[in-house]
């Protein structure tokens, strides 16, 4: 069985470890640009070990924004400095990912630490969109269900974004279905009340990620992974299941997918039984039943845990958010829990 160390190769990149960095949103943009902030905060990553570094969710326009201040990549302009990332990323040993995202109902917000809740139009806020007119909150406004021509435009957002994110030279994309963002909107039950061909049955709810992942393979180069965040339960007994999981990463694997993050949650306010690795259970089942690889994330947070849920086959990589902000040289530190000798920057070297 492979080991926390080993690296993985996914269609034409090699990743020299099994450890990503998960995206985490910044809140730090102004007109979705990337700025020093994003630099130095995943450059440090990268310099820390990491065999993958993902950019935080990057919105494909700018009302798929959460906040006013999310990074975005739905103009050109957005290119240059996302490539001086990806530069620097690269050049430490660590391949470039990026996650594509749209908020849906659970845009236009202020930035968490303003109390994060809906904005309203007189303050910056924006219309949200969504599956179906329901509000995350009972006191935001309801969101606009989305028309077929809506629809079809967001699809062809997400594959221009892709084709940008390829100009900035990233080399992984991640699609961002999970967290009760617009793509887990459309395939949860719980938010999606349509009865068109994007609702109803299971197959019609998933119709909409399919068709994004689709359209994100179609301009993205055979030659580089695609990557799907989902969330795995709605923890629900009238949400999505792990069950329905399995469905739909099987749909995305018959798309060109690589690799099923495997989160929960987000969609509705349900009790979360947290607890370290609590989410793995589901890159497991995922792993196991649909025939693909998988990332597993959640409190994720020692050497010796992270190892093992690689060495035992229930992950093939482990994604890692809060405890990268608390040590971006996990790896470093890792590998020498695990009696390994990784390289260090050069320029640390006598730290080592």
């Amino acid at each position: 069985m492979a080991h926390l160390f080993d690296p993985i190769q996914l269609r034409d990149v090699t990743l020299r470890n099994r450890i990503a960095v998960s995206p985490m949103c910044q809140y730090s943009s102004e007109d979705g640009f990337a700025n020093d902030w994003h630099l130095v905060h995943i450059g440090s990553r990268a310099i820390g070990g990491a065999g993958l570094v993902i950019m935080e969710a990057t919105a494909v326009t700018p009302e798929g924004r959460i906040t006013p201040s999310d990074l975005g990549i739905y103009k050109d302009e957005h290119i240059p400095f996302l490539q001086r990332i990806t530069d620097f990323v690269k050049a430490h040993g660590s391949a470039a990912g990026i996650q594509l995202a749209h908020a849906g109902r659970k845009s236009s917000c202020a930035v968490p630490w303003k109390g994060g809740r809906q904005l309203d139009i007189a303050h910056g806020g924006w219309q949200p969109l969504a599956p179906s007119a329901i509000p995350f909150h009972d006191d935001d406004r309801p969101p606009l269900s989305m028309s077929s021509l809506q629809i079809g435009a967001l699809i062809r957002d997400f594959a221009a974004a892709a084709k940008r994110a390829l100009a900035a030279g990233f080399q992984v994309i991640e699609i961002h279905a999970a967290h009760g963002y617009l793509l887990h909107e459309f395939y949860s039950p719980l938010s999606n009340r349509r009865t068109d061909e994007y609702g109803g049955s299971l197959e019609n709810r998933c119709r909409l990620p399919v068709q994004v992942a689709r359209a994100v393979r179609e301009v993205w180069p055979a030659t580089l992974p695609l990557f799907v965040r989902i969330s795995s339960t709605d923890w629900t007994d009238d949400g999505w299941q792990p069950a329905d999981s399995v469905v739909l990463a099987k749909l995305l694997r018959e798309e060109g997918a690589d690799l099923i993050d495997c989160s929960s949650g987000g969609n509705v306010h349900a009790s979360i039984p947290l607890g370290p690795g609590y989410q793995v259970p589901f890159a497991e089942k995922v792993r196991k039943e649909a025939g693909i690889a998988t990332g597993a994330v959640g409190l994720i947070t020692e050497a010796r845990q992270a190892n093992s849920i690689i060495a035992e086959g229930k992950a093939d990589i482990v994604l890692l958010a809060r405890q990268m902000l608390r040590d971006p040289y996990f790896p470093l530190h890792a590998a020498r829990e695990l009696g390994m000798d990784v390289p260090w920057a050069v320029q640390y070297g006598r730290a080592k």
